[in-house]
């Protein structure tokens, strides 16, 4: 069975939907409407329908969605129903952060090895990760058979170390570094510029008048 291709703003929600849909089942609810589920991820019921449109019928007329068969859905979509082992490739304050971090508690992903070049560093385990030198990060993710890496080495060698991922067969990349790395059409780079968030915060608490919290919307 062909897998439904969606839209980008559609993918980017299905965490959410994911994560409200565990916090009910755990609460115990059964059942819940676009309107319900609405009001709580602040997305438009009409967007969610539509979202959930491309899935196929993941709820009926007059009942809502069921919360389980919903999260089990989502589970699958995103592969929460089995771990997923990432690595971390540069173990510097943000790294160090991010190891201390447990994934896993909430979701089925985890590091499972971190690279440095910080000869203090290589060889210890911190927060249960091994950390690794720089020169056995190929032969090490190919071994480990990691394809996602999180991305958090000085800019200066952002692009140099993500061809370096390339070769290692990493198919996705989480780059915390300021610059936009180049990679070939078969890998995935998400873009996390913390500063760039913030300065744009900045610029709404500036620039815009208050208004009453409007429904996300694609």
């Amino acid at each position: 069975m062909n897998k439904p291709k969606v839209p980008k703003a559609t993918a980017k929600r299905l965490p959410i939907y994911y994560r409200y849909l565990r916090f009910l089942h755990d609460a115990g609810k059964d059942r819940i409407s676009s309107t319900e589920l609405s009001e709580a991820v602040k997305v438009d019921s009409a967007t969610i329908r539509r979202d959930f449109s491309y899935f196929g019928a993941l709820g009926k007329r007059g009942y809502g969605y069921d919360v389980e068969n919903l999260m089990n859905f989502f589970s699958k979509t995103l592969k929460q129903d089995r771990l997923t082992n990432v690595a971390l490739v540069g173990v510097g304050n943000l790294g160090h952060a991010l190891l201390n971090y447990n994934f896993h508690q909430s979701n089925n992903m985890r590091i499972s090895a971190a690279f440095d070049i910080n000869e203090d560093l290589i060889g210890k385990i911190l927060s249960g990760v091994p950390v690794y030198p720089m020169s056995d990060m190929i032969e090490q993710l190919k071994i480990q058979q990691i394809e996602i890496v999180i991305l958090t080495v000085p800019t200066k060698v952002a692009q140099e170390t993500a061809n370096e991922l390339q070769k290692a067969g990493v198919k996705g990349i989480m780059n915390f570094t300021p610059i936009r790395i180049t990679v070939p059409d078969d890998m995935r780079v998400q873009n996390v510029d913390l500063t760039n968030e913030l300065q744009t915060l900045i610029y709404f608490l500036d620039h815009y008048k208050k208004e009453e919290p409007k429904l996300e919307e694609e």
